[in-house]
């Protein structure tokens, strides 16, 4: 018998039973549907997270303060504020001792509450240096940074975050106005582009002054010295590594610590997408395979029916065999069926997949990706469930003896 006789027969004996056809490719449909989803959930929340890391800045080596070790191993409370002071940026922005540094950026930051006329907000201050905005890959909606004249001079001169300029000026440009944050009156010279959330972090709810303005007019006493961090621009990222490298000894030997009781914490974009990954990569395994296991289920919903449908036909299989029909034919009529069922599956679930990734990524805010190899592999699954699944009962009906088929009630 030519093969699309055996399609054409497949299709009847199939559309015969279609109740039962139809519960048989729900199964199957359901696991790639939640196969393609969890995986695309998992593949969009890296993308997402990656992206979040990258706004951060390009090539960004960042050095935050931690507490320090005493040599019995307690690690002591309130010395992680003073642990990074400007002498470490003067260190490392020297070519000298950190070549593959191309910028290097101080900051200082507090909580605070802004006020414009009647109306309030509390924001982020961050206190730094132009070289800030390149450094962290910013860029302005209106206005401009502030210089290094600005700088020099503690002029009280502020750059704000989109979220503050929507919360604090809903319907008038803010350039050129005045807010006060916490005592002291600052002009708004600029108003930064949108970023996003990072990290569960509002990155646009912040206001940026010079870091003098900001340790002469904001920050604690006792802290007015200290740094939250410093962001180091690697030249490339080729010379990320390297860049890396040299920051973390340069501070070793300044701090005259070892690594083993170091009072700084230096890490790369790279470490933390890298960490980001890992995680997301273990999490889209996990719900992939849980949701693996719904097409197990639907592998032996196939191989029941298949079953089912091999007793049910026991004396239309003898009658072929007396008619002529070799085992090998009937094994692979039984065996096309399932292919069909395991392909109709597998088709209708990869539609059902992609219409979820796009209802679910407005609702989520993150995108579900669906890859076309991603598309192609679960076509190719659900095939295979079909065929593996169908051998058994295509085997059980190619080994009826046609007399006993025939005698069949």
């Amino acid at each position: 018998m030519p093969l699309s006789e055996t399609i054409r027969t497949a299709l009847r004996a199939l559309n015969a039973r279609r109740l039962r056809s139809l519960l048989t490719v729900l199964g199957i449909l359901i696991g790639i549907t939640a196969v393609m989803l969890t995986v695309g959930l998992g593949q969009g929340a890296q993308t997402a997270i990656t992206g979040q890391i990258n706004s951060l800045g390009s090539n960004l080596i960042v050095v935050s303060p931690s507490f320090q070790s005493s040599s019995s191993g307690i690690r002591g409370g309130g010395t992680a504020a003073t642990t990074l002071t400007l002498a470490d940026v003067e260190m490392l922005n020297q070519k000298s001792i950190v070549p593959d540094a191309s910028a290097v950026a101080p900051v200082s930051s507090t909580s605070a509450t802004l006020v414009h006329l009647s109306t309030n907000w509390t924001s982020t201050v961050v206190g730094t240096t132009p070289e800030w905005a390149s450094v962290r890959a910013q860029k302005l909606e209106t206005g401009r940074f502030f210089s290094a004249a600005d700088l020099n001079t503690n002029a009280p001169v502020a750059v704000i975050g989109s979220t503050v300029a929507t919360q604090l000026f809903s319907t008038s440009s803010p350039i050129g106005s005045t807010i006060r944050i916490g005592t002291e009156d600052f002009a708004v010279i600029g108003v930064l582009a949108a970023t996003g959330t990072s990290s569960f972090i509002d990155q646009d709810n912040q206001v940026v002054v010079p870091l003098t303005t900001y340790q002469g007019r904001l920050a604690p006493s006792a802290t007015a010295g200290s740094l939250t961090a410093v962001y180091v621009q690697a030249s490339s990222a080729k010379t990320l590594s390297a860049a890396y490298s040299e920051v973390q000894n340069a501070l070793l030997n300044a701090h005259r610590v070892t690594s083993a009781n170091q009072d700084f914490t230096v890490s790369t974009n790279a470490s933390l997408v890298g960490v980001a990954t890992t995680l997301t990569n273990v999490l889209t395994a996990l719900l992939g395979g849980i949701a693996g296991i719904s097409l197990l289920v639907g592998a032996i919903g196939v191989m029941n029916i298949m079953l089912v449908s091999v007793s049910e036909r026991v004396r239309e299989i003898g009658l072929r065999k007396a008619l002529g029909a070799t085992p090998a034919v009937i094994r692979r009529q039984f065996l096309v069926e399932a292919a069909i069922l395991g392909l109709l599956g597998g088709l209708l679930g990869v539609g059902l997949g992609m219409l979820g990734a796009l209802a679910l990524t407005p609702v989520l805010q993150i995108p579900v990706e669906i890859s076309w190899p991603a598309t192609a592999l679960a076509l190719a699954v659900s095939l295979a469930i079909g065929v593996l699944a169908g051998v058994y009962p295509a085997s059980r009906a190619a080994r009826l003896a046609p007399i006993d088929a025939l005698r069949s009630e």
